[in-house]
């Protein structure tokens, strides 16, 4: 797919979000610990969300859509004892169904295309919980072993680790106390998934989990997912730059804290509002006002602005490249610090082509100078996690731009083209 961009056309206009990718990768996962009917709302259609659904089938799930966005799932068994290498490396996140296999199957085998050593602590923590594992190449067998009482300690705040473990406790432990587990915002809608299915759990969306499994005994029942709030912040940051006003509905604000703590620092105006239609939903809608000569925010104790990764609830690093791109279009200087992955922030070669001043200082820390004026560029074959950064340089530089292969701008997020174009971006979509 090819986009061609005329940059500077200021949006406006009410935005909807989807509901959260990862989260319904997870939900759909749990879906299959059970052979009752699963009901998932607000699943969004995105390719990453339809490999994982695809990967769901061939293990036995039957999934009926009741309507738009709105999957039933019922898995009467789990055909497979394997995820092959095909599967693992078309789609990672497919690891998760170890858990379901484990539960029901018993003994499962996993293919990994690459080292072992991505997968370290997943590994570790199915030891911990008394599972039996056999290395057999780039191949782990697993052998389930239910257990009473266990109290582990995540290596990493892993969120598929996390994810896997949740799962297996509340089928194959009786009380299981996790340790340094990862809180992201999906992970609690799990947790609560797992809760409505039967388990209980203390200390949902915390970093210290306490769980009482439920054995076979697990309950059909029906989970809405919530807004992607990596999504909400990115649109949030694209109205800002193009100096639209947007209004963003469905907005969960425990999700987004964080993220506005450090779009308040970079100058980036907002203001909340609760809903008005009494629903009873516990959202809001996020106004974005057109924005008047942003400029960083210091505090009184500080010398420089950063904003620096971390483990939620600290600012996501999947909005590392939004935040250097909004960086550029507010005044002042700002510290870029990716203190979780290494070499993610390459992409700011890209940045300064179109006329960013941006100083790289290690894999990890970049300095933006701002306000920059960006110009029209190429792109090809931008990745997941910076695409989207990218894309919203091209939609605030002044000229056409062009990005070549991409596809992956609606893998994690649905249609999210589609919906900006419906806020006046001026894209043009065509075949390469």
């Amino acid at each position: 797919m090819r986009l061609t961009i005329e940059g500077q056309a200021p949006l406006h206009g009410d935005y909807h979000p989807s509901g959260n990718s990862n989260a319904a990768i997870a939900t759909l996962a749990a879906s299959l610990l059970t052979d009752a009917s699963i009901t998932l709302r607000r699943v969004p259609n995105a390719k990453h969300v339809a490999n994982v659904l695809e990967i769901a089938k061939q293990l036995g799930a039957t999934v009926t859509e009741q309507e738009p966005s709105t999957l039933q799932i019922q898995t009467s068994h789990v055909a497979s004892r394997v995820l092959d290498l095909t599967t693992t490396r078309r789609a990672p996140a497919s690891m998760l169904f170890l858990a379901p296999m484990i539960a029901r199957r018993r003994h499962v085998r996993i293919e990994w295309a690459e080292s072992l050593s991505r997968i370290r602590t997943h590994m570790a923590a199915l030891r911990d919980l008394g599972q039996e594992i056999e290395i057999d190449g780039t191949a782990v067998n697993i052998a389930a072993v239910e257990w009473d009482t266990k109290s582990i300690l995540l290596t990493e705040m892993s969120v598929t680790a996390t994810a896997l473990v949740c799962m297996l406790a509340a089928a194959l432990g009786k009380q299981t106390t996790i340790y340094n587990a990862a809180s992201e915002p999906h992970l609690r809608t799990l947790q609560h998934q797992l809760v409505q299915m039967g388990a209980k759990i203390e200390g949902i969306g915390s970093n210290l989990l306490t769980i009482y499994g439920v054995g076979e005994d697990f309950k059909g029942t029906t989970i809405e997912l919530p807004s992607d709030h990596i999504e909400i912040a990115s649109v949030a940051a694209i109205a800002a730059m193009t100096e639209g006003h947007v209004t963003i509905h469905d907005v969960h604000l425990p999700d987004l804290q964080m993220i506005l703590k450090g779009y308040e620092r970079l100058g980036l105006n907002f203001y909340l509002e609760a809903p008005k239609n009494g629903n009873g939903k516990k959202s809001s809608i996020l106004h974005i006002p057109e924005q008047q000569n942003m400029r960083v925010s210091r505090l009184a104790e500080e010398t420089d602005v950063s904003i620096d990764t971390a483990p939620w609830p600290g600012f996501p690093s999947d909005l590392v490249a939004m935040a250097a791109v909004l960086a550029t279009q507010t005044r002042g200087t700002t510290l870029i610090h990716e203190k979780l992955y290494d070499n993610r922030l390459l992409f700011t070669d890209k940045l300064k082509g179109m006329g960013a001043q941006i100083l790289l200082c290690d894999p990890h820390r970049a300095i933006v100078i701002g306000k920059s004026q960006l110009r029209g560029e190429y792109i090809d074959s931008p990745d997941v996690r910076t695409g989207l950064g990218l894309f919203a340089a091209t939609l605030c530089a002044e000229g056409k731009s062009v990005i070549d292969n991409a596809d992956l701008m609606n893998y994690v997020f649905e249609n999210v083209v589609q919906k900006l174009t419906a806020l006046g971006a001026q894209i043009q979509v065509s075949d390469l």
